[in-house]
């Protein structure tokens, strides 16, 4: 193991060596971004969250004061985060905003799946027109497209409409104001992110793959579970990811579509805010659903490092 004088004198070393100062600016650039544009507003809630709310502007007390003598006295306070885990609303808006973000994903890999493995196994000249198809949604405003989900989902909506008109039904469901709406909304708004990663790792699967799979006698369902789904679960991760996180913190479409029956956690923060102007509660807030979502996409991305690692 190497002593840390060992370990400095190398750094040196490299950073001496010719094109170490373009490597290092084009270290600096999206490092110097992320901690301007992530870590610093980061800080700044945390910081808030462990202040006191007041009536005022802003309306919170500072963590740092300065006495008569010339002192710095620090006052942090966790009663916010103790407040967390005391009201039940809390607690019920977190399990609720899981169990629908899990929900939600867990149906978006399986209608993802098969678009994906459907649009990678069409012909070529129908490929590029059918994954323009699948992003053509993100032309409009997502405020736009989740208004345009009422007129779907309403008593006297298109879904109702054509359940009557087929004689399925003989007065409307109630799809508006419940959670079946709220998981029709974040399916069809985050589908696509879905999509595209699984659709990037079935397109570059090697065909013959399969081909050699069948020439020795395995048949179509197991060849798919042995090579194709195995080889494109990097993509079934990544889009598991981008569908569950954002998710999770939703708050339009539960507000617009799932009414009062729907608690999740990004309506409650956008009430603390801008209802109750309670900051350090929504701070509070905020940072333990950012503890939330990081402690198991951590240990889920460990799990599918290990995993691959063990394929390759």
């Amino acid at each position: 193991m190497r002593s840390p004088a060992k370990s400095f004198s190398a750094v040196v070393r490299r950073l001496n060596q010719p094109g170490a100062a373009g490597r290092l600016t084009a270290l600096a650039i999206p490092y110097g971004w992320l901690a301007l544009f992530f870590l610093l507003p980061l800080l700044i809630v945390v910081k808030i969250s462990l202040s006191e709310s007041v009536m005022g502007i802003p309306p919170y007390e500072p963590i740092l004061r300065f006495a008569e003598d010339a002192k710095v006295q620090i006052h942090l306070t966790f009663s916010n985060f103790g407040l967390l885990l005391r009201d039940n609303l809390y607690v019920v808006a977190y399990l609720n905003s899981v169990k629908i973000a899990a929900i939600s994903t867990l149906i978006s890999v399986v209608i993802g799946y098969s678009m994906a493995y459907g649009i990678a196994r069409s012909p070529l000249r129908w490929r590029y027109l059918l994954l323009m198809l699948i992003i053509i949604p993100f032309w409009t405003s997502f405020l736009i497209r989740i208004y345009a989900m009422i007129g779907f989902l309403k008593d006297n909506g298109l879904i109702n409409n054509v359940l009557m008109a087929l004689g399925v039904i003989d007065q409307p469901i109630a799809i508006m104001y419940t959670p079946t709406a709220v998981y029709i909304g974040i399916i069809y708004s985050y589908l696509p992110f879905m999509v595209l990663p699984i659709y990037a790792a079935l397109e570059r699967m090697d065909p013959s793959l399969l081909e050699a799979a069948g020439d020795l006698g395995a048949k179509p369902w197991k060849a798919f579970l042995r090579v194709t789904l195995p080889l494109s679960m990097p993509g079934v991760v990544a889009g598991s990811l981008l569908v569950f996180i954002p998710a999770v913190g939703e708050f339009v479409i539960p507000e617009l579509l799932g009414g009062l029956g729907s608690p999740m956690i990004g309506k409650v923060l956008w009430a603390e805010f801008f209802s109750n102007r309670d900051w350090p509660v929504a701070s509070a807030v905020a940072v333990a659903m950012l503890a939330l979502l990081v402690v198991p996409v951590m240990m889920f991305d460990r799990f599918a490092s290990r995993y691959f690692r063990g394929r390759s």
